[in-house]
């Protein structure tokens, strides 16, 4: 028999130890060690009834607490899973209703855009169109600079007196002063369409990429939204609910979008002003064109009013002058025919006077014939020395009016060669004058 003494095993508490209450500390009583050896089997490892009764005491305690526990437990859970599966519709049906109202916010806006890229689009093409009749406007004044330079040039080649700076040359000049002007302001507004075309394909790319971004977005957020809790296609995302970086706020989302709007409206509006400003400048330079083109066509036709009025007179001035011409010449040769008429009576005089100068001694008197021969001799000199006189002034008459013939028809053919180029040479190349619709670039 073994003669070590037995004592009672202490109580262990697993429900305390497995909510993690430390173990407390139990007094052990020890049995006083009986006095015979043949009892010690029947004492070692066992409880006293005070300890069996606080053990089923203990027992029936904990069994009533883990129950009110329960109980307690389960009437939370079924309060909190009733709430929170009401709290859980009421959010997600929130968030449906928040969707749907983005949704067409989204749709709003994008239709706003769409209408306004359409705008631009349609901005861009009349600018275009725009563009195209400024060009051909531009290309269309090559021909009146022609022709005015050609009209220059040629009315450079005439001749003598008719090289006039006149009516018409100053017109011309105007003319193409004012072709310049044009040409300068048509390049100029051409200029202006060019950077106004590229700032609305600026707007307009600007505007489609924010309709792109917020058509995917209308895609997601749809495709949200008609998420339900029977939905097959859903599946746990963790991380989708932190806070991504760089996300932007509802307000600064609308500014961006009224901001584009607005550029787009600002584009648009100066498109609208330039193209009324285009449509101006083309119908104002026309009509210009137009009225100088008018201008000049009168002055050459004045001009060849005045041309043909003094050839006009220079011709009758030269029938005139033939005629006298003609009257001298038939004058000159009468003063020929009356001077050789004279020589006979002369010579009869003279040789009488001289056969009387042969008388001898007082016969040779200054008798009556003496005196009458000496005076129709003196009367004969005078008459041939007045005949050749007229005969000389009729001669120098006659070579006046010869020049004076050779100048006239210089004359006359000056102005014939000088109607010529402003009828042939100019006013027939100026009907080549562009009309006002291809001046307007049509």
């Amino acid at each position: 028999m073994c003669s070590d003494v037995v004592v009672s095993r202490p109580h262990y508490d697993s429900r305390a130890v497995a909510q993690g209450v430390p173990e407390k500390d139990h007094l052990v009583e020890v049995p006083q060690p009986s006095s015979g050896l043949a009892t010690a089997g029947y004492r070692s490892a066992k409880y006293t009834p005070t300890e069996w009764f606080s053990n089923y005491q203990n027992l029936l305690q904990q069994a009533g607490t883990n129950c009110h526990e329960a109980t307690s437990l389960q009437r939370a859970s079924r309060t909190l899973y009733q709430d929170t599966d009401a709290s859980t519709f009421k959010t997600q049906a929130e968030g449906t209703r928040f969707l749907g109202e983005r949704l067409q916010e989204i749709h709003y806006w994008k239709s706003e855009l769409q209408r306004h890229i359409e705008q631009l689009l349609a901005d861009t093409e009349s600018l275009v169109a725009v563009k195209t009749r400024l060009e051909k406007a531009l290309d269309a004044t090559e021909i009146p600079y022609a022709i005015a330079t050609d009209n220059l040039n040629c009315r450079a080649r005439r001749l003598g007196a008719d090289l006039v700076r006149d009516t018409v040359e100053e017109e011309l000049f105007k003319e193409v002063d004012l072709i310049r002007s044009v040409q300068a302001l048509l390049k100029r507004t051409t200029a202006q369409v060019v950077s106004q075309i590229k700032l609305n394909r600026e707007a307009k790319h600007t505007l489609e990429m924010d309709w792109s971004d917020k058509y995917q977005a209308y895609h997601f957020d749809d495709h949200s939204g008609r998420h339900s809790n029977m939905s097959s296609d859903t599946q746990h995302h963790p991380s989708s609910a932190s806070m991504q970086e760089q996300v932007s706020s509802h307000p600064s989302w609308t500014k961006f979008t009224q901001d584009n709007l607005s550029k787009a409206v600002q584009e648009e509006q100066a498109t609208n002003s330039l193209r009324a400003l285009v449509e101006q400048v083309l119908q104002d330079t026309a009509e210009d064109l137009r009225v100088q083109c008018s201008s000049v066509d009168r002055a050459f036709s004045e001009r060849c009013v005045e041309l043909n009025e003094a050839k006009t007179q220079l011709n009758i001035q030269l029938k005139q002058l033939l005629e006298q011409i003609g009257a001298q010449e038939k004058n000159i040769v009468a003063l020929q025919q009356a001077i050789h008429n004279k020589e006979a009576p002369l010579r009869v005089a003279q040789s009488r006077l001289y056969l009387r100068s042969l008388r001898p001694n007082m016969e040779l008197c200054r008798d009556e014939p003496q005196l009458s021969l000496e005076g129709e001799v003196k009367q004969i000199d005078a008459i041939l020395a007045s005949l050749h006189q007229k005969l000389s002034k009729a001669r120098e008459s006659l070579s006046r009016l010869e020049e004076s013939r050779m100048v006239l028809e210089k004359d006359i053919n000056c102005k014939t060669h000088s109607l010529f180029i402003e009828r042939e040479k100019c006013m027939t190349h100026r009907k080549r004058y562009p009309t006002t619709s291809a001046l307007s670039g049509y």
